[in-house]
């Protein structure tokens, strides 16, 4: 029992375990063919059925349980929100495997959607169960771990698909497998004891817990001193470190209660935390870039169907994703060892990077030639993920964990929302309904507006900044000359 519990606070068993689970639950080979496969003759839909009726669901799904997905993960510290989404994506997959009619895919949808809230399960479990100096290690194999999963299914679904070794159908059976298997190893997760909300531990309870190891600690080095001294110390740290552990656990019971004030912190730290006016205007720009990169992805598949369709030609999707997403992890890397000043230079660079996503949009929608679509969604996607990690680097520098989980939630949650608005109306059968071409147009002209309004609030800020250095060096060589006419 002392081994299980050893093994349970090691970070490295619940990193490795989560890690595997994130591995085999991003491997889907069939998702780069997903427009192909509902098109072809094993479900025989139309491309106005999937981009009008059936895609929408997603995002309707996605915003609807967003937040409360949030507060229940919290709340029920993770785990068992991470084994609820396995369970979504089996189901997920078992209703694309097993169904046929309009309704059904659209149900398939709704669950795809909860899989998607549940993410958040997945990238906050961590950080209950690993040390603050663990932190950044941990990111980065849980989240290099999902990339890699990604490219993996890529590139085996592309396999599969060009030599003919796998149908469709077969392939879905093959990601079922996959998924059963993360499934199990999601059960083994350890439970945390502690979440960033509704089970946080205080400062104050962190500082006596470590004051009383200290004190056991010490106790031990005096042993050369008196070994009763030893003993009676040890044992006294011993009763101390017992004493705020009881404590800590009799906090978190009452902490669990308070959903109220938990609410009501959670509230004055969005306001204080959005009071920041250069915050604010970063996270406007990733609420809306989020939004439209998202209409892109989630609909690409249709607009390559439409230029090169994949009944008459040999089709490269899952290489392509495969490639974006290695050179975009690549770009997001590499964007860490620039020398810029961020908070004097960002805001125009967000402005010129969009306005070259914008462009690669417009050729994408205009050309008919497929490999030029690939080349552009590519270039498109790295210029997402290299301003995403500016942006991400410029909001969490001075924010803590909890907060900058908090601005992460709204900030995703106002993308949906204005995702949901754009669904509604330009996709939706209900709304306009337009087709693919239309669709795309839209897009590129929308990163267009903004592209053009943080150009113009970067030169602005440019400007004033170039204005206030002025005024300061007019002001310094004042005082210089001041100082020289008391001095003679």
């Amino acid at each position: 029992m002392e081994n299980v519990k050893r093994l349970n606070s090691d970070w490295r068993y619940p990193t490795t375990l989560l890690c595997i689970y994130g591995f085999f639950s991003t491997v889907k080979p069939l998702e780069p063919f997903l427009i192909p496969f509902l098109t072809g003759p094993d479900k025989n839909l139309t491309t106005e059925q999937v981009n009008n009726q059936i895609f929408p669901v997603w995002t309707y799904s996605y915003l609807s349980v967003l937040v409360p997905v949030f507060l229940l993960t919290d709340w029920l510290r993770y785990k068992s929100v991470v084994v609820f989404q396995c369970v979504m994506l089996f189901i997920t997959t078992a209703l694309l495997r097993w169904t046929e009619s309009v309704p059904a895919m659209q149900a398939m949808q709704f669950c795809y959607g909860v899989v998607t809230a549940s993410e958040v399960a997945y990238f906050s479990y961590i950080y209950s169960v690993v040390d603050l100096k663990r932190y950044r290690k941990a990111t980065s194999y849980s989240r290099s771990v999902q990339l890699l999963g990604y490219t993996v299914g890529s590139v085996l679904g592309q396999l599969l698909v060009s030599f003919n070794l796998m149908s469709y159908n077969n392939i879905l059976v093959f990601t079922l497998v996959l998924t059963a298997i993360a499934l199990i190893i999601s059960c083994f997760l350890p439970m945390p004891q502690r979440s960033m909300f509704f089970h946080r531990k205080h400062s104050g309870q962190r500082a006596s817990k470590e004051g009383a190891k200290r004190h056991r600690d010490g106790s031990e080095d005096e042993a050369h001193d008196s070994k009763r001294s030893n003993t009676s110390l040890g044992d006294n740290g011993d009763e101390i470190v017992q004493e705020v552990e009881e404590n800590e656990e009799s906090e978190d019971i009452k902490g669990a209660a308070s959903c109220s004030q938990v609410i009501l912190q959670l509230w004055r730290d969005f306001r204080q935390c959005y009071s920041s006016r250069q915050l604010l205007y970063w996270s406007v720009w990733w609420a809306m870039a989020t939004c439209g990169y998202n209409q892109t992805v989630n609909y690409v598949q249709v607009l390559w169907e439409h230029v090169q369709p994949s009944q008459n030609f040999s089709i490269y999707n899952g290489g392509v994703e495969a490639a974006s997403n290695l050179l975009s992890a690549a770009t997001a890397y590499g964007i860490g060892f620039a020398d810029v000043r961020w908070e004097q230079w960002g805001e125009l660079a967000l402005g010129g990077f969009s306005g070259l996503g914008a462009a690669a949009l417009f050729l994408m929608t205009f050309t008919g030639n497929i490999w030029v679509c690939y080349s552009t969604y590519t270039i498109f996607k790295c210029l997402y993920m290299l301003l995403i990690t500016i942006a991400m680097y410029q909001i969490a520098a001075d924010l803590s964990m909890e907060r900058y989980a908090l601005v992460f939630g709204a900030n995703n949650f106002g993308a949906l929302l204005l995702q949901t608005i754009l669904t509604s109306v330009v996709v939706d059968s209900g709304g306009l309904g337009l087709g693919i071409i239309p669709q795309f147009i839209i897009y590129a002209s929308y990163f267009s507006v903004i592209a053009v309004v943080f150009s113009l609030r970067g030169i602005y800020c440019i400007c004033k900044a170039q204005r206030i250095k002025k005024e300061q060096l007019f002001l310094n060589k004042k005082q210089d000359e001041i100082c020289e006419e008391h001095r003679f």
